[in-house]
């Protein structure tokens, strides 16, 4: 007994060496116009990455940041080629106009960099197919962050799919969005590229329907829709002048339809899933909330809600999973909503998308 206590002892010690000496990622981020950069600049540390420096050429803008969020402006470096000279990260953020993100990997990948993107991938699928070559070419994760990747509801929903609780999909309606990026008062930086056309390869169509064609692709596995038919609208010109702020993108797939309702004019911000089958309903009302209908008669149901917890380390939060993919702790699944081979499908879904709104045709994927 002595001896098993010994050995389990040391092999305790050895254990406890092994992650005290686990080095955090180096982390870079470049830009800080990105709403969602706050998500790294407030981060608790948990050692698992470590910022080590960041890339911004507005100096207004990185000094209000520093003051905010109490990191030295020692950090930040006016391109990043100066940035990776000076602190050698192992992988970078991008927290800049959507499309930067093809010279972010052009910079990074033949460095071997890892990249982790805002949603989307890219602005176009063109920008995308250039992304992935990079990548694939140099071997570096290229990630994608989606805040509903990280909601314990759509897997949840998900696995009630897989189980067939509620029998063979018929129909999927994703709506995501809030009342515009004007009204809702993001800084000016952020709201000058996301209200540009070109920066941001358009307006809510792109701003809100990547995440319900990322979900689709994911709940389908990787399967592409038949067809993809797409419009939108302009309601406020006032405030969103040059881009859509309204679309319905319809997509069929053999056996279903999926409807995304993208928009900058929902009174109450929202990111919900509902999921419709032969037997009964899905409702992914919201991050935690999550409802089960099971068809009874006509029109009657049963019910079951469901108040979920936050998903267990490293799948609460991006820089986590980020740094798990980088080290080899993690491999995601195949069509994973952060994975390169969903977005690539993502940004296809999106680019159909644009073409059909602005054609007002239906668009046939070919087989």
């Amino acid at each position: 007994m002595k001896r098993i206590y010994i050995i389990t002892i040391v092999i305790l010690m050895i254990t406890s060496t092994i992650f005290a000496q686990k080095k955090p990622v180096r982390l870079g981020v470049v830009g800080l116009s990105h709403g969602h950069v706050g998500w790294i600049l407030g981060r608790e540390d948990l050692g698992d990455v470590t910022m080590v420096g960041i890339v911004e050429t507005d100096l207004e803008l990185a000094k209000r940041l520093s003051s905010q969020y109490n990191f030295s402006i020692d950090l930040v470096y006016g391109t990043m080629e100066e940035m990776i000279a000076a602190k050698d990260p192992e992988a970078v953020a991008a927290f800049g106009t959507i499309y930067d993100h093809l010279a972010v990997v052009e910079i990074c990948a033949p460095k071997g960099i890892h990249v982790m993107v805002e949603k989307p991938l890219a602005v176009s699928f063109d920008h995308a197919i250039k992304m992935e070559a990079l990548a694939n070419k140099h071997k570096i994760h290229l990630l994608t962050n989606y805040e509903t990747s990280w909601y314990p509801t759509n897997v949840r929903a998900k696995k009630l799919l897989n189980d067939e609780t509620i029998g063979e999909l018929r129909k999927v309606i994703v709506r995501d969005g809030h009342r515009g990026p004007k009204k809702i008062g993001v800084n000016k930086e952020f709201l000058k590229w996301l209200t540009d056309p070109v920066l941001n390869g358009g307006g809510a169509i792109m701003d809100f329907g990547c995440y319900g064609a990322n979900l689709l692709t994911w709940i389908h596995k990787g399967k592409k829709p038949n067809s993809i038919t797409a419009v939108t609208q302009q309601l406020q010109p006032e405030n969103n002048p040059q881009v859509d702020d309204d679309a319905t993108i319809i997509l069929t797939y053999d056996e279903s339809m999926a409807i995304l309702q993208p928009s900058w004019n929902w009174p109450i911000g929202r990111k919900d899933m509902e999921l419709y089958g032969t037997l009964g309903a899905i409702y992914a009302d919201s991050r935690n909330q999550l409802r089960l209908r099971i068809a009874e008669g006509y029109d009657g149901f049963t019910e079951e809600i469901f108040d979920l917890e936050e998903r267990t380390p490293p799948f609460d939060d991006s820089f986590a999973l980020f740094a798990a993919v980088i080290l080899g702790e993690l491999q995601l699944e195949p069509f994973d909503p952060y994975s390169l081979e969903n977005n690539m499908i993502t940004m296809e879904i999106l680019d159909w998308a644009v073409k059909s709104s602005k054609n007002g045709e239906t668009i046939n994927f070919k087989k």
